[in-house]
């Protein structure tokens, strides 16, 4: 099924998605949607469900996601771009909470960014407690899978130090959804196209098959160094096209750029690039 959370932000409301692609409220069965609620749901008569109208901000998919687990350079093109490396065991980062957005909301630079990039990668969202988890065992650990953008500032993630999260952790640097998808109905992970697009110009293009690391090896391998508890949330890594690999000369993310991004089976996202600003809100879950 396609679970989602919709409205405005801090007041969003549990939905999903019919067969028919109507969106439906889910707001008398469950006060708020995650890991947990999801399960107790079990099976759902769609046609009890009010349909909802219009076309609603779509939120963060799941509430309670507890941290953010992020591999890096985990398609070979991409580490060759970066002029890093090939990995020979997944590299580990945390992204902020606090970068988490929904999946149309804008994107805000941080004060003084020169080198914004985007990403277009396969997240998942854990659904039991992993820790020593054996690989033949870890996609029964899978809730449901997410389209994200690990938006990042280059020369925050690289010139200043060797922390990646200083460049990965920006407020609104991790839109996500519109979706969580179940297991059942994405079938294999290892199989997914995926697209990025600037200015209606296509950057990514890519597919989940080619990953060095596959997602069960992923969630095996992460939780050796850190549990995953239920609702955390595994960004995957991302395919080459990132701006920072263009030749002959890199392309970074300015206001007023539009980023568009698919993956199939789990919808798209289009963000729209602002500058930093000091009253603004962040657009949150």
């Amino acid at each position: 099924m396609k679970f989602c959370r919709y409205g405005p932000v801090g007041a969003e409301k549990p939905g999903l998605l019919d067969a028919g692609g109507r969106l439906l409220d889910l707001s008398g069965k469950i006060d708020e949607l995650t890991v947990a609620s999801i399960a107790s749901l079990g099976a759902i008569d769609t046609t009890a469900l009010p349909l909802v109208d219009g076309q609603p901000r779509y939120g963060v998919p799941v509430a309670g996601i507890g941290k953010i687990v992020a591999i890096g350079l985990n398609y070979r093109d991409h580490a060759i771009e970066s002029n890093l490396p090939i990995p020979t065991e997944p590299m580990m980062f945390m992204k902020a909470i606090s970068s988490l957005t929904g999946p149309n909301d804008e994107v805000m630079l941080p004060k003084d960014a020169t080198h914004g990039d985007w990403e277009v990668e396969l997240g998942v969202i854990i659904g039991r407690t992993c820790r020593y988890v054996d690989r033949a065992d870890a996609l029964g650990h899978v809730a449901g899978y997410v389209l994200a953008n690990d938006v990042s500032e280059r020369f925050n993630q690289k010139q200043r130090g060797t922390q990646w999260s200083k460049g990965k952790g920006h407020d609104t640097f991790c839109p996500v959804g519109p979706w969580l998808v179940t297991p059942d109905e994405v079938g294999d992970p290892q199989n997914l196209h995926m697209t990025l697009d600037v200015n209606g110009e296509r950057m990514q293009t890519g597919n989940t098959k080619t990953m060095i690391f596959p997602v069960d090896e992923l969630i095996a391998y992460a939780s050796r160094y850190v549990t995953l508890e239920p609702g955390d949330l595994l960004i995957t890594g991302t395919p080459p096209g990132v701006g920072e690999g263009k030749k002959p000369a890199a392309v970074y993310l300015k206001p007023g750029d539009m980023m568009h991004l698919t993956i199939a089976k789990l919808g798209e996202q289009t963000q729209k690039v602002i500058a930093w600003h000091p009253s603004r809100d962040r657009a949150v879950a």
